[in-house]
């Protein structure tokens, strides 16, 4: 068996008041939470050293980079890095990242047991809009303050197994899974900032954002035979409510533990990396099964083409 001991860490809501400082110490909290119930690796949600301001509709630029991280670790996350080498405990979390080319990018990363960043992943699938939108109930600007991500979807070999990552909307694609799958990977960690009511449906409420959160990490887990463990920032923020229901999926798609709260939650299970191999080795046995000669039109064109009437 090769066992990664992982702790879901789910966070409640963060106000646009609170600062970084504040939400680090929340995140340390639950880091030490984790290692006292034996974890080895740690999971963070999307963006999670602030609110959740794409919702906000900002013109001023300078107002919008102060939601962003110029470096990684810096001065207000330094302590988490610290904490989870002295832990010797691995770490993932998602953030606002500005290059030093002035590029806007929705951006996670995997840090080993040794405090060193190993990968980083920045979002592909932007969801919402770029421009005020007054039919919505509430604006979604991600494509408004990011660019897609430029990294694809790679796998990184560390922590004694394969490990990929992806953001929020990524989890609803199924060509996330599938790329990271065609490298083998034993275990997709991934956050989510997902609102409670859809803001162009308004009956589409929190049960149906649960349903189709479930739905789509444990299809993703089950059709490519990894572990997926999806973590939630929860909570009323400012008055806007985010669904919770972080969870953890083993490679048969069965979820094996689930938050039941909006707030600060820690979920820990022992992940074995060689469950993998059965569903590798059978039914998902790409070698042997997939007709790649079909797939073209999967990436040959974007949008919907209807066939001759």
């Amino acid at each position: 068996m090769r066992i990664v001991t992982l702790a879901a860490a789910q966070l409640g809501p963060i106000q646009r008041a609170e600062s970084r400082q504040h939400v680090v110490a929340r995140m340390l909290e639950l880091m030490d939470q984790a290692k006292a119930k034996g974890a080895t690796m740690i999971l963070y949600p999307e963006l999670a050293l602030t609110t959740f301001f794409p919702r906000w509709y900002m013109e001023d630029q300078a107002e919008v980079d102060a939601w962003f991280e110029r470096e990684m670790p810096n001065a207000a996350t330094l302590p988490l890095f610290e904490r989870a080498k002295e832990y010797g405990m691995a770490m993932s979390f998602g953030y606002a990242e500005l290059t030093p080319e002035g590029r806007h990018f929705n951006t996670c990363i995997l840090v080993d047991r040794t405090g060193k960043i190993v990968g980083k992943y920045r979002k592909t699938h932007l969801p919402g809009h770029s421009e005020f939108d007054t039919s919505r109930a509430f604006q979604h600007l991600e494509k408004r303050y990011f660019e897609p991500g430029d990294t694809g979807f790679p796998v990184w070999r560390t922590e004694g197994g394969l490990f990929g990552m992806c953001i929020c909307n990524d989890r609803r694609w199924p060509e996330t899974y599938r790329v990271m799958g065609l490298q083998g990977v034993e275990m997709v960690l991934l956050g989510y900032n997902t609102p409670s009511v859809n803001s162009q449906k308004a009956d589409e409420g929190p049960e149906k954002r649960l349903f189709h959160n479930r739905l789509s990490v444990q299809a993703g887990a089950y059709q490519n035979s990894t572990w997926v463990a999806a973590v939630a920032k929860a909570g009323n923020e400012d008055g806007f409510p985010l669904i919770g229901g972080s969870l953890i999926v083993d490679p048969n798609g069965e979820i094996v533990a689930e938050a039941t709260t909006e707030d600060d939650e820690l979920l820990v299970h022992a992940c074995d990396l060689d469950a993998t191999k059965f569903g590798k080795a059978t039914i998902f046995d790409f070698a042997r099964h997939r007709r790649i000669e079909h797939y073209g039109r999967i990436t040959a064109q974007t949008g919907v083409e209807l066939p001759p009437e």
